[in-house]
């Protein structure tokens, strides 16, 4: 997300985490549905204590703060909307959504990635516009500069040297960052979030996995209503029993350019209603980790069949934490119109408004 960061939050892709002695005690189980009313279930754990339907499915999308966060780097944005047809129809469109494809959301290039990747997965990095961006991240990557997230072993591995060369993105920053995303990617299918490097390369260690755990826990309501999903994605802790959807994108977070990588998870439960979470676990830059959760119930609107969607979006960023009052605000504002964006341009791709 930036303060424009929070841009990095996205619709889920097509494809920003035990807590230790909390996740734990998650029950591996399907979305919670047990409220036979989606309208009493969403007050339930939401910022959202009464929504109509009629009008919110014919309204933009409803957004809201989360409730304040005990670490000053923690942000959170809630939102609803009802768009036409089932859960699963909406399941598929988020995971076939592509914001590379919307400008106005500033993903420069997204990628899928197989459950195995090699370099060769990260070659569209070359590809990457030759804006204002892009050119900061390559400036920041071929001076080692003390923003870079990446750990000190990582940093090792650049030579200033091979990171030179021609073009938007030299073939010395390409090969340095494909080797890094390569690496943190294959470590994460094999020992998921805590088994990622820290961000150690110029300041105090961070660990992604501590970030994610820190954001749920302040969030004990969604936290419960998300438990089964949580708890089989293994999210902030090893490799879950859910498969993950993995994907990479270079995206601009405040004026900068910022690589990230991400897994996404879904799964049905009773009723027709589906929960999902996607992850970005890794960036560059401009945050530490976010978190999108979403819950779809199916509901009837005006006689047709719809779906009630809630969106949960945290974000763990060392430049939330410096900001106080009127910026903090502006911050959060700039998150909420962020999100805002990306659902309705997904809603329109989808048919939904």
């Amino acid at each position: 997300m930036n303060v424009e960061t929070i841009s990095p939050i996205r619709c889920l892709p097509p494809g920003l985490v035990a807590l230790a002695g909390v996740l734990s005690l998650m029950l591996i189980a399907g979305p919670k549905s047990a409220c036979a009313d989606p309208v009493s279930e969403l007050a339930s754990f939401s910022i959202f204590d009464k929504v109509d339907l009629t009008q919110l499915a014919k309204s933009d999308v409803k957004t809201a703060h989360g409730p304040p966060m005990k670490n000053s780097r923690f942000l959170a944005v809630q939102s609803c909307y009802v768009v036409p047809g089932s859960p699963a129809q909406q399941m598929e469109a988020l995971r076939r959504w592509n914001p590379a494809q919307h400008r106005e959301l500033k993903v420069f290039l997204h990628s899928d990635l197989p459950s195995n990747p090699g370099p060769a997965n990260f070659e569209r990095l070359k590809d990457a516009p030759g804006n204002a961006s892009v050119r900061s991240f390559v400036a920041a990557t071929q001076k080692l500069g003390p923003d870079l997230q990446i750990s000190k072993d990582e940093a090792k591995r650049f030579s200033v040297a091979a990171g030179g060369g021609g073009g938007v993105m030299p073939p010395g920053v390409v090969a340095f960052w494909t080797e890094v995303l390569t690496g943190r990617t294959k470590t994460f299918v094999s020992g998921g979030m805590t088994a990622q490097p820290p961000y150690d390369h110029a300041g105090p260690s961070v660990r992604a996995s501590d970030e994610v755990n820190g954001l749920l826990r302040d969030q004990g309501k969604i936290r419960q209503q998300f438990s089964g999903l949580l708890g089989a994605t293994g999210i902030g802790r090893g490799a879950g029993s859910l498969p993950a959807e993995l994907y990479w994108e270079l995206l601009d977070a405040n004026d900068q350019g910022v690589v990230t990588l991400g897994a996404s998870y879904n799964r049905g439960g009773a009723g027709g209603t589906y929960q999902s979470a996607d992850v970005l676990y890794y960036a560059s830059g401009g945050y530490y980790v976010a978190l999108t959760l979403h819950q779809l119930w199916p509901v009837t609107v005006e006689g047709k069949p719809s779906t009630l969607v809630w969106r949960g979006d945290m974000i763990s960023s060392a430049e939330l934490g410096s900001l106080h009052g009127v910026e903090r605000l502006g911050s959060e504002s700039v998150m909420m119109k962020n999100i805002t964006k990306a659902v309705t341009a997904f809603r329109r791709q989808s048919g939904g408004r």
